[in-house]
């Protein structure tokens, strides 16, 4: 079947003030968000607010034998503990329940009989001020009977391993298998078998807007309304209303400005419920805003895999099978979709390569560190990484060249659709043009060339090539089969026509830096032939937006903006039939331009969209059984996932005196469908490249022996800065995708998926003649340099590992 199936082609049309779409705008929330002027959880003040705070747990794993509150109800402060907690809120759920037979322990709001991690909430404290509140948290004395914590998620399903959760009878919450062909066979007759264990290490994201909440309860209604900063508000409002049992239409969600989502306010957590609860059972406002030691003990963390994989071949670096085992560290709870996140691995564990042979083992593993859950990428980075690494590992044990070997493997453009060995289906692709491209700009054969002439002067250079295929536009549909989401994958909005002529759209995608409110007007002044400067996009708030299931995994565009076009589509064939019942023309005559209608045959009839509204809105020369109004809404459940996929390249120099890997060039082309703004697209770039170079060189959740966090500041937790973040080359090409109408594919997390492995091969290639092999991240400073003294000391000659 040819992959161009039903889709739409998004050509920039002539510069014009009404002709927006494709065109690099700047993005119209930006004056408010830089200058001050939004309004961010914190900036909410309410007459008559408390404030809370949380006394965490100082033990990784303990049972709890006691906890003391006297000191902190005397000092006038009102408390929660789980004796308060457990009757009047239900365990927190999981939604993303996948494999089915996933083993899943309660989880509370508070910690009921044992801490499970260093910063597990035992109580909440609720005062007049946070300082107060902070000081009544600090007197409150809790008991332990201190446990041995379990931190080695590879040691931890071993006989007589002490147990997270004893009623569960084993530290292991699922195990997910995928095979397909024969890969032991595959792998006996392979010319060469490359065997690498990696480590995708613990990380978290670190907004600059940590969490916060504001819970206001209004004891007369029963009407319970949250200011959240989350990714999540009509799903957050179900959560809130399935666990404390408030009818949902009583409940009101407000997602404000957002500094900063990343996955990690993709969840309803503990605090949010206390709340909540607080504020239910006090009658006031309750305000619990994260400080960034909170952010890094209590939000979730992402990755957290150990992957010990074989990779066969043959000698002309055509792959014929794969093979490994994945331990990955869910921490102590499951979060709302914690099981899919590794699942996803496994899923995406093909990439855009040809391998009819396939076995992975998954293993899903509880620890006493926080829980991990979506991340950037969510479980699609660690399957670009295990391929990307193997791949030039294989290249470099066959003498052939990495790019040359990708090519080799490529699905090839007329296979598309592409049903994959692990029973997904990619919808388009043609994963050598960008890969060509990326060649082409990064002048790939003077870079090899000038590489052997800086070795020979004894300097470490890499190049690191690396190429993603992304499952987005997430959701359950026929196209995947069963994912084991819980709740439909669409989106909605709303669009409402006023008599100015200008246009207010009510979507249900809640952004937290993507720039929906540029792209949504777009959108509509491109369909209306409007100045996207006409169009007001309204979003975040439960009581004034459609529902929808949450803004993550590059869904928006490609779902939220599809729903946003379908609604646009139905008020203009609304205005085209009222103008062509005014202008007594055939609807086939009319068309939108400069923000009028005009009628093709006789350019003198026409009719502004204010006049249209008019008429919509008064009623009395409306077409006969035309409804009054002129506003309509969509919404939008995709039949599969879309399948971005780009290519990226790195070049370091790895310095012999401290270790520092130093970025020299980095170049990326991604092919993410049609794109609705060009200036959108470079930023979401930027913004993942910086993260992937975070996980590659800098960034690493650490616990010590005990279970105690030692990264818990950004003093400790290494984050690039601006000096670190490299200049970026971007091009794209364009392979529309027939699952929407608009042929869009997603962008948000593309270079997350590309820049780690891009990056880690750079260095891998540029110690490679030492015959050091890189098996684990961050490649910090203090780590290259130890490897290149231990290769100095093996006369530089023998292997070592990192």
């Amino acid at each position: 079947m040819s992959q161009a199936r039903a889709a739409t082609t998004l050509v920039p049309p002539e510069a014009g003030p009404t002709m927006a779409l494709g065109m690099r705008l700047k993005r119209k929330e930006d004056p408010r968000l830089i200058t001050g002027m939004s309004a961010y959880v914190d900036d909410i003040k309410l007459p008559g607010m408390l404030y809370g705070a949380v006394h965490r747990s100082t033990y990784a794993h303990a049972r709890i034998r006691r906890v003391d509150v006297t000191a902190a109800r005397r000092s006038g402060a009102f408390v929660l503990t789980s004796e308060q907690v457990v009757p009047r809120c239900k365990p927190l759920p999981v939604y993303w329940l996948y494999p089915p037979e996933t083993r899943v322990p309660k989880h509370y709001a508070l910690a009921v009989d044992k801490a499970r991690y260093v910063g597990e909430p035992v109580a909440f404290v609720v005062a007049h001020d946070r300082y107060a509140a902070r000081d009544a948290a600090d007197m409150i004395e809790v008991e332990y009977d201190p446990l041995p914590p379990v931190l080695d998620i590879e040691h931890a399903l071993s006989k007589g391993a002490l147990l997270v959760h004893e009623e569960l009878g084993t530290n292991e919450s699922f195990l997910f298998k995928k095979v397909g062909g024969d890969v032991d066979l595959a792998l006996r007759e392979a010319d060469v078998v490359v065997r690498q264990p990696l480590v995708n290490q613990k990380i978290t994201a670190v907004p600059m807007e940590p969490r916060g909440v504001i819970a206001s309860y209004d004891r007369f209604t029963g009407d319970l309304t949250i200011w959240l900063s989350t990714q999540i508000p009509h799903h957050a409002r179900r959560v809130f209303s399935e666990l404390l049992g408030v009818p949902m239409h009583r409940i009101r969600v407000i997602a404000p400005d957002v500094g900063g989502g990343f996955g990690v306010k993709g969840q309803v957590y503990p605090e949010d419920l206390l709340a909540a609860l607080a504020s239910m059972q006090l009658g006031y406002p309750v305000k619990w805003i994260e400080e960034r030691k909170e952010n890094f003990l209590g939000t979730t963390h992402g990755r957290a895999q150990v992957q010990h994989l074989e990779l066969g071949m043959q000698r002309d670096g055509k792959i014929v099978g794969l093979r490994g085992t994945i331990h990955a560290d869910l921490g102590a709870y499951l979060g709302h979709w914690a099981p899919g996140i590794p699942v996803s691995t496994v899923w995406m564990a093909q990439g855009p390569y040809i391998i009819a042979n396939l076995q992975l083992e998954l293993h899903g593993i509880f620890t006493n560190t926080m829980y991990v859950d979506a991340y950037r990428g969510a479980g699609r980075p660690e399957a670009t990484y295990l391929l990307e690494r193997l791949i030039d590992e294989a290249a470099r044990e066959l003498r052939l060249d990495p790019a040359e070997v990708r090519f080799r493997n490529f699905i090839p453009r007329d296979a598309f659709p592409y049903k994959t060995v692990t029973g997904l289906e990619y919808d388009t692709g043609d994963y050598a043009k960008p890969l060509s491209r990326l060649l082409e700009l990064a002048d790939y054969r003077h870079l090899r060339a000038q590489q052997v002439q800086l070795r020979a002067l004894g300097r470490y250079v890499g190049i690191g090539l690396s190429f993603f295929t992304e499952i987005a536009g997430w959701g359950p549909s026929p196209g995947a089969g069963d994912v084991g989401l819980k709740g439909g994958a669409y989106e909605s909005a709303i669009v409402r026509v006023d008599q100015r002529g200008t246009v207010t759209v009510y979507t249900s995608s809640s952004p937290h830096g993507q720039g929906h409110e540029t792209a949504w007007s777009q959108l509509v002044g491109f369909e209306l032939g409007l100045s996207p400067e006409d169009v007001t996009v309204v979003h975040g708030d439960t009581a004034l937006c459609p529902p929808t299931i949450g803004t993550f995994a590059s869904r928006s565009a490609a779902v939220g903006g599809t729903a946003v076009v379908l609604a646009t589509r139905k008020v203009k064939a609304k205005a085209l039939r009222i103008a062509a019942h005014l202008l007594q023309v055939q609807e086939e005559d009319l068309e939108f331009r400069d923000g009028r209608v005009y009628a093709l045959s006789s350019p003198e009839k026409s009719l502004t969209l204010a006049q249209l509204a008019e008429v919509a809105y008064f009623a009395h020369k409306l077409p006969k059984g035309e409804e009054p109004g002129l506003e309509a809404g969509a919404y939008f459940d995709p039949s599969n996932f879309t399948y971005p996929f780009g290519a990226h390249l790195c070049v370091v120099e790895v310095d012999a005196e401290t270790g520092k890997v130093h970025i020299n060039l980095y170049v990326a082309v991604d092919d993410a469908g049609n794109v609705i703004n060009p200036l959108l697209v470079e930023g979401q770039i930027h913004g993942g490249m910086a993260q992937g170079v975070g996980q590659a060189l800098y960034e690493e959740i650490v616990y010590d022996a005990n279970g105690q966090l030692i990264t818990t500041t950004l003093t400790d937790y290494a984050m690039p800065t601006a000096y670190e973040v490299p200049n970026i080359i971007t091009d794209r090409t364009v392979t529309p995708t027939y699952v929407n109408p608009l042929g869009i594919k997603g962008i948000g997390e593309a270079a997350t998926l590309a820049a780690t492995p891009a990056v880690v091969n750079a260095v891998a290639d540029a110690l490679a003649p030492l015959g050091i092999r890189v098996t684990e991240m961050p490649l910090k400073p203090e780590k290259v340099w130890r490897l290149l003294q231990t290769a100095d000391e093996l006369t530089r000659g023998k292997a070592g590992n990192v």
